[in-house]
């Protein structure tokens, strides 16, 4: 049986997710497909900030300058909300989901039309201390 009523079971256990909470930052609807955010984000999980970054500033790609973004979205969530030391960070965890599909129509030859699909992304960076 339960050790508890439901109410005291789901109080601990939040609990101990808000003890075992890591720094974290979204970008929800990025106007960037979520494959190509994707190579980006294998260059840069494992690696500290400093070198994350000097990656993301140097890559001649429209998502690498979103990534930035919330790269430094994250080491400030960890610095002012959770009091880490940034010199001391490093990219845990690097995700991009797929986003919803914006839909438009463009104008062809001879009356007719065609379909044009504008991906969107969800990225999600997790920051951890070393």
């Amino acid at each position: 049986m339960a050790k508890g009523h439901r109410s005291q079971i789901k109080k601990e256990r939040n609990e101990l997710e808000r003890q075992s909470r890591k720094p974290m930052a979204h970008a929800r609807y990025a106007r960037i497909s979520h494959m190509k955010a994707k190579y980006l984000l294998d260059l840069i999980r494992g690696k500290d900030i400093k070198e994350a970054l000097g990656i993301l500033i140097y890559t001649t790609s429209k998502s690498s300058t979103v990534i930035e973004k919330v790269v430094r979205s994250a080491v400030a969530n960890a610095e002012n909300n959770m009091g880490m030391d940034p010199s001391k960070l490093f990219i845990e965890m690097a995700t991009a989901n797929q986003g919803p599909k914006m839909k438009r129509i463009a104008a062809r030859s001879k009356g007719q039309a065609e379909a044009r699909v504008m991906k969107t992304s969800h990225i999600t960076i997790a920051l951890n201390s070393r």
